[in-house]
């Protein structure tokens, strides 16, 4: 079996491990942000003051049985007004789990193998840290929800204090045999775990092939006219390393949904012709979903296509 890596965040990553845990080939590690500052996962983290449980949670439930009680109940989110409104079962009981163990990572294995999960995840760090981003027009953005509000072009991002990645993350990209980033928010899911020391050490000294799975629609706030190679050149910088394999879609968006995506300033990701030296796999990779929380058609990737294409690179 071939020990494979991927980092990032939330529904980019959680959508592309559903895919790759069928492939039997594959060992299957997911290295997961903690900067997360949103809904049920950003009050728990200011509250209990523990790293943001959302995007761990989502990844530990993407790698589990599906049809499992279990994982039906850590999936469930409180809809009805009160005290747990918007907040997910498993939210809470990672919460509980890190107060009773004393350790965010080992509340995360803990749930882990309570679920029986084909894969093992890893918060990149047991810290709490926030985001701070600086933008073109001299704003400083503090944590996640001042970057969903920049209205400029990002120019760095950092955290508001250096931290290291736990041991175990480090260990699995010494030894991979294959590295995964994304897809997912470029500012606030990717680069958030490149910041942990210790990461960009470890991944430039695997000579493994390392592969970015673009996103397929840009995002307000963060890439708002970003092309391709735009993407790859932020990788890269942070990464102090080069990116060996791109992997994009080519498929056209419905103008029905186009014309939503446009309202919200957000339109496909330009394959431009900078990114073409590296090796690129451009194929039609769209799949179209109800969102869970607002009922809306959204654009996500295919799992299953995905994880064919990386099957072959990583063959």
């Amino acid at each position: 079996m071939k020990d494979i890596v991927v980092i990032g965040g939330g529904t980019g990553l959680s959508t592309l491990l559903r895919g790759l845990k069928n492939i039997r080939a594959f060992r299957l590690t997911a290295v997961v942000t903690i900067t997360d500052e949103g809904g049920s996962s950003g009050t728990i983290r200011e509250e209990m003051h523990i790293p943001p449980p959302g995007d761990v949670r989502n990844n530990i439930v993407a790698l589990a049985e599906d049809e499992n009680l279990l994982t039906q109940l850590i999936r469930y989110r409180f809809t009805d007004t009160g005290v747990f409104e918007n907040h997910s079962v498993g939210n809470i009981v990672l919460a509980a789990l890190t107060k009773i163990l004393g350790s965010f990572p080992e509340a995360v294995m803990k749930l882990s193998d309570v679920l029986g999960i084909q894969g093992t995840v890893y918060p990149v760090s047991s810290q709490i840290v926030r985001l701070i981003a600086v933008n073109n027009l001299g704003e400083t953005l503090i944590g996640e929800k001042g970057i969903e509000r920049n209205r400029g072009k990002i120019i760095y991002i950092t955290t508001n204090k250096r931290f290291s990645a736990i041991p175990e993350v480090i260990r699995a990209l010494k030894s991979a045999r294959g590295i995964v980033f994304g897809p997912g928010s470029l500012y606030t899911s990717i680069i958030p775990n490149i910041l942990a020391d210790g990461v960009p050490e470890a991944i430039a000294a695997n000579p493994c092939r390392k592969v970015y799975v673009a996103n397929i629609m840009t995002q307000m706030g963060e890439t708002l006219g970003m092309t391709l190679s735009d993407h790859v050149s932020e990788i890269e910088r942070y990464l102090g390393s080069p990116l060996d394999d791109l992997i994009a879609n080519s498929e056209g968006i419905p103008e029905t949904l186009m014309q939503r995506y446009a309202e919200q300033g957000a339109e496909p990701v330009r394959i431009d012709s900078a990114a073409i030296p590296r090796r690129v796999s451009i194929e039609k990779l769209l799949k179209l979903v109800v969102d869970d929380r607002d009922q809306l058609l959204k654009v996500r990737h295919d799992e299953i296509k995905l994880a064919t294409i990386l099957k072959r690179i990583f063959s």
